[in-house]
Formats: C-alpha cells, structure tokens, sequence
C-alpha cells in the first residue's frame, strides 16, 4: 500500500502532464493541434485510399475477363448522340473548381474578412453537393444497366465492386467534408471566430477538401482514363 499510492499519484501527475501538452496547441507541435491531427488522418486516410486503389489495378491486371470500356460504360445520351465521359468531366471540374473557392475562403480568413469567407466556404459545399448527386446520377445509372458489386453484365464481374467501393468511399469522404464546410461557414458567419481571433479552423477544413479532391484526381486517372 505504501508504494501503490506514490505510484498513482505520479501516473495521474504523468496523464495531465500530457494532457497539458496535447492541448496546449503549440506545446506537443511546431503547429496548432487541430492541424497536426488533421494531417495525421490524412496520411491514414492516404494509405486506405492507397489499398484500395492499388487492390482495383492488381485486379484489373490480373482478370481475364473483358474489363468494360470506361467511354462507353460512363456515356451519356445527348440529342441522340453517344457523349463519352461528360458528367465525369463535369464532376472533375466542379471539384476543382471548388477547390479554387476553398483556397480564395483560406485567404478571407487569413484577412479576417469573415463574410467572404463563409460565403466561398458555403459556395465550396454546394460545388461539393452537386458532385454528390452526379455521382448518385451516375450510380442510378449503372445499376439500372445491371450492375451490381457482384456482377456485371458488360464483362469483369469485379468491375462493380471496384466501382461502388472507390467511388462511394469517395463520395462518402465528400458527403462529410460538405457537412463539415457548412458547420465551419455558419460558425465564421456567427463571429464565433472572430471573438477568438483564430480563423486556423478555416485552413483546416481547406486541409480536408483539397485531400478529397486530391484523391479524386487519381481516381479519376485510374478508373476513368485507363
């Protein structure tokens, strides 16, 4: 007993230190600590969507079935006409476009003008809404043809399980950066960060976006350009 409770005393004297130290934002790191956690997921998340990539072109490689033609499976009809790849392109401009909007809110915030930057963070999210529904567009659209995560009727049955789980895993990571973006924007319309004088928040959540979109770039490099 007699040694138990200096033991305990210097354990729980250990956790507030380190307590102390993780939140006391410049102590543990050279930056703020939002921005340190925020950079240790992505570097996680960069590996998951590493596997996942890296598994879709081991099994693109490796089938023997016909993998269907990303022109004519992604095509849409216009006026009669066969367009191949038009919402995807749409999408990819849409995302990088809000990235731009993104990086002009970071700059606001740098500036403190808190308007400006809550109305480019709500422009990103809706940018960031409307790629969300293409890509229920798009999905419809193949699974109205028939395919599924475990069968496809246009060759490779692994092309549906590829498909659905990079681009939903995708969609899902925009879906959340969306909702993230309009909470941020309506607290900087609030003032809540200006009272703090802190607008590192905003930079984080660009952190986030420009990741998302990022990712998007190989996804579509791999699974619509080859």
């Amino acid at each position: 007993m007699t040694t138990i409770a200096p033991a305990a005393g210097a354990a729980a004297s250990g956790w507030r230190s380190l307590v102390a130290d993780w939140s006391g934002d410049r102590r543990a790191f050279a930056v703020p600590w939002g921005k340190a956690m925020m950079w240790i997921f992505l570097i996680s998340d960069t590996f998951i969507f590493g596997c996942f990539l890296t598994g879709y072109m081991t099994v693109r490689i490796a089938t023997t079935a016909a993998w269907p033609k990303p022109s004519e499976v992604f095509a849409l009809t216009i006026g009669g006409e066969s367009v191949p790849l038009i919402l995807i392109a749409i999408m990819t401009f849409i995302l990088i476009t809000s990235s731009g909007t993104m990086a002009m809110a970071v700059n606001c915030a740098y500036r403190r003008d808190r308007v400006p930057c809550a109305a480019l963070m709500l422009a990103t999210a809706l940018l960031g809404a409307s790629f969300v529904g293409m890509q229920a567009v798009e999905w419809s659209k193949l699974i109205a043809e028939g395919v599924r995560p475990w069968s496809n009727p246009m060759g490779a049955a692994q092309f549906g399980a590829s498909f659905f789980m990079i681009t939903g895993f995708h969609g899902l990571h925009v879906s959340v950066g969306v909702i993230y973006l309009l909470t941020i924007a309506a607290r900087v319309l609030g003032g809540r960060y200006e009272a703090r004088g802190d607008y590192t928040i905003v930079e984080i959540a660009g952190l986030y976006w420009h990741f998302v979109d990022l990712v998007w770039v190989f996804i579509f490099a791999l699974f619509y350009l080859w």
